[in-house]
């Protein structure tokens, strides 16, 4: 059980629980440090190694590794249609809101292309993934060059669709992080897919926490929004807040503000609250650019005090 649950996000399958709570605790510490909570701060990182609070991730990377480790799954075609559909919805928001110029115009010609019935709009066309294929033409999803661009793409995409498609995958993934709640947890801090799995895992949990989504596709309402169990989707009963924070260049982050998908539990006033616009510098979607910032680390203080 521990304090805070960490949930991490897409494309971490060859880490584990380990590694990547020492990449997120020294920010996470960081953050409460440049909030001014400098004690909080030694608790949770100090001299290269964890303090005295509990901080645990919550790995599910694991179940895409090993396609055949959860059992079953989902009909192939059935993951090929989400992901050809994620990589649509994800093309649409970096033809509005991608920083770099070039990624814009690219994602606006796939879009103008596919309006106009060319290939990928649909048969042949799709089977071959083009919108897929076109995100890895983007410089956001390339920021390792172009060489590492398909790869990456590829994982982004499996990965959230066969989580959505897939029971054994979802289920697995939320057991991880309803193992590490117990009756000392304050806090659930989901980044990227995380906060899919963190916030569906809440609504099978009384424990109260506070949830932080950072670089959320929750919203997304052409794949992801809709798909989310339960339905129709509320703020988990069990949150005693909900503090949501995206970097306006993060195109995982379909919707900056949730407060308008997702309604009060019945019975309950909790509603997500987005913070303004945070700079990631050039990593718009890293976890620990969101861990280290000032606002993260006072909603961490506010939640273990």
């Amino acid at each position: 059980m521990a304090a805070i649950v960490l949930v991490h996000g897409i494309a971490q399958e060859q880490y584990g629980a380990d590694l990547l709570e020492a990449q997120w605790l020294p920010a996470l510490a960081a953050g409460v440090r440049t909030a001014g909570h400098a004690e909080l701060a030694d608790q949770l990182w100090r001299g290269q190694r964890p303090g005295v609070l509990e901080v645990r991730m919550a790995f599910y990377g694991n179940a895409f590794l090993d396609p055949g480790a959860q059992g079953g799954g989902a009909p192939v075609g059935e993951e090929s249609e989400l992901t050809e559909r994620l990589a649509e919805a994800w093309l649409a928001i970096a033809a509005g809101q991608a920083a770099d110029q070039r990624d814009r115009l690219e994602a606006q010609r796939y879009l103008d292309n596919s309006a106009l019935g060319a290939e990928g709009a649909q048969g042949f066309g799709r089977k071959a993934r083009p919108a897929a294929n076109a995100l890895t033409k983007l410089k956001w999803f390339a920021p390792f060059g172009f060489g590492m661009a398909g790869k990456f793409v590829n994982q982004s995409l499996t990965q959230v669709s066969k989580y959505l498609a897939e029971d054994t995958v979802r289920e697995f993934a939320q057991r991880q992080v309803l193992d590490l709640i117990g009756p000392e947890t304050r806090l659930v801090i989901g980044h990227s897919l995380g906060s899919v799995v963190a916030y569906e895992a809440m609504h099978r949990t009384r424990q109260p926490a506070a949830l932080v989504t950072l670089g959320s596709p929750l919203a997304l309402q052409s794949i992801i929004y809709p798909l989310l169990r339960p339905q129709p989707p509320t703020v988990p009963a069990a949150l005693t807040r909900w503090e949501n924070l995206a970097d306006r260049d993060d195109i995982v982050a379909a919707h900056l503000d949730l407060a308008p998908y997702f309604p009060p539990a019945p019975g309950h006033d909790v509603v997500p609250t987005t913070h303004p616009e945070l700079d990631n510098g050039s990593s718009p979607h890293d976890a620990a650019h969101y861990l280290t910032k000032k606002s993260v680390g006072r909603i961490i203080a506010e939640s273990l005090s």
